[in-house]
């Protein structure tokens, strides 16, 4: 739960400092723990596309237990998509790099070495596609955010016009997007008669391996039919549930950290304790030993994800846009008033009818959890984090729940405030008419969307659930369309606290 956005890291450390790094790992407090094994021994068996703050708190972790455990052809080949500044930060680190998992008790540190190298595809486009074509590379992992498989997230189909495909289909050589990287690896290992990786998907999706195996094959068909059949043939495409806490890392959070180590880390990540790893138990060129590390393997995850998009993700997103609306700058602030959270334990509750969970699921004990985890005092999550992209994140989080709601007769009220949550962010001005940094692959359309409407619900309501490629036909459903605007006009008339306040079930 995290983007992969953040700020270019300081470049090194001051004069007279010590560097975190292999050569100073001897210098650590013994409070610190370091990795147990020998990183020279190490070779490389994953290679991860959108090494970001959540990869790094999350599966890196894992594949780090498990190498301290002898398993040592599991290593990890990062790679950033567009953004040289982890390479940068972790390369003088030797990849290394701290893992503060942060509660009420206090700080834990824990450095993470299980990232080998980090490559930077607009760099060395053709240095990426030969790791992800070499045969040692047997599972290829991707957490690129929901906007970086390049689809429509309402019909999770490829998004044929999208620039990057446009581009990759004209370039495979070269490609930018990690679909255009993924077929061109597979490509050449089809060719060179090597069996294929498994593509890990890691991303917060709806059946995000089926997605993106959908997503692959159909780009993959776009160039060669041939290719596409092999693909649907060979390729591995299992789904994840993954859930953690990761805040972006502040200038703060370097200072205090660097500070516990004795020596600079440019770019530490921030996390709280719980962490959750569900997976489907599908991977014919090999896997390590996840279960070791505490990974729960089955033959479905489905249940399990629609649990945490249901139940997490939709209440963390309607927390961001009412929170920041009535001037919270994190979730824990959001939490410390009793209204948000009777307003979040009710978007869980009303999607509960909607889940279909395993015998024994307790989802009463999983949302008082979640309540928990979002009120922890020691992690800094930031609403307008959480807030970004919301146009590739509302199908998924918040609208699957209302139109099974419909389907089932019952009232969606307490989602549309949710939903009337984000409208009312998107138009760029907050209650106090002070500018708000939308961050949205629509941005732009919902700018125009939002200055055509003028600040009235009657009018932007209607717009904005207009938007196909978000709501499809559910935004032309009456009870749909009465439901967000009613909770839009009062969002507009009483400001998002006082609406939450007033909010009642029915």
């Amino acid at each position: 739960m995290s983007s992969e956005t953040a700020k270019i890291p300081p470049s090194g450390p001051k004069d007279g400092s010590f560097r975190l790094s292999n050569a100073n790992l001897h210098r650590l407090p013994g409070r610190i723990r370091q990795p147990a094994y020998d990183r020279s021994l190490i070779s490389p068996g994953v290679v991860h596309l959108g090494i970001g703050a959540f990869h790094r708190a999350h599966q890196a972790v894992v594949i780090d237990h498990l190498l301290a455990g002898g398993t040592m052809d599991w290593g990890i080949v990062g790679a950033s998509l567009r953004n040289p500044a982890t390479r940068d930060a972790l390369a003088p680190q030797d990849g290394l790099y701290t893992l503060a998992i942060r509660s009420g008790a206090g700080t834990d540190h824990r450095i993470i070495g299980s990232v080998l190298a980090i490559d930077v595809a607009t760099e060395k486009p053709g240095q990426l596609i030969a790791r992800l074509a070499n045969p040692a590379t047997r599972i290829v992992s991707l957490t690129v955010t929901e906007k970086g498989y390049c689809h429509t997230p309402r019909t999770g189909d490829l998004d044929e016009h999208h620039p990057d495909i446009v581009h990759d289909l004209q370039n495979p050589g070269t490609p930018r997007s990690a679909i255009g990287f993924l077929v061109a690896a597979l490509a050449r290992r089809r060719i060179a008669g090597e069996a294929p990786f498994t593509v890990l998907s890691c991303d917060n999706l709806s059946a995000n391996g089926q997605t993106v195996g959908r997503i692959v094959m159909q780009f993959a068909a776009l160039g060669s039919r041939n290719l596409a059949k092999w693909i649907e043939a060979e390729v591995a495409f299992p789904s994840t549930m993954v859930d953690r806490i990761v805040p972006e890392t502040t200038e703060l959070d370097r200072a205090e950290i660097s500070s516990a180590l004795g020596m600079i880390d440019a770019w530490p990540i921030i996390t709280e304790p719980f962490t959750q790893w569900i997976v489907e138990d599908h991977f014919p060129a090999g896997r390590p030993d996840f279960a070791a590390a505490g990974v729960q393997l089955v033959s479905d995850v489905t249940p399990f994800e629609h649990m945490k998009l249901r139940l997490l993700n939709a209440s963390h997103s309607a927390l961001a846009y009412l929170g920041y609306l009535a001037g919270h700058e994190t979730i824990a602030a959001t939490m410390t008033d009793h209204r948000f959270v009777a307003f979040a334990r009710q978007v869980m509750q009303d999607a509960a009818p909607t889940l279909a969970m395993p015998a024994g699921t307790d989802l009463a004990a999983y949302s008082a959890s979640l309540l928990q985890r979002f009120s922890n005092p020691a992690l800094h999550h930031r609403t307008w984090q959480i807030a970004m992209d919301g146009s590739q994140k509302l199908p998924q989080r918040l609208l699957a729940t209302m139109q099974d709601r419909l389907r089932l007769g019952l009232p969606i009220n307490t989602h549309a405030l949710a939903v009337a949550g984000w409208m009312r962010y998107v138009t760029g001005t907050d209650e106090q008419g002070r500018a708000i940094d939308v961050r949205d692959p629509l941005a732009r359309e919902l700018a125009d969307i939002a200055e055509r409407a003028g600040p009235m619900a009657e009018r932007l309501a209607p717009a904005l659930l207009e938007i196909s490629s978000i709501f499809g036909t559910l935004g032309n459903d009456p009870r749909m369309r009465s439901a967000v605007t009613e909770a839009l006009a009062k969002l507009y008339a009483l400001g998002a606290r006082q609406a939450v306040q007033t909010f009642q079930p029915r």
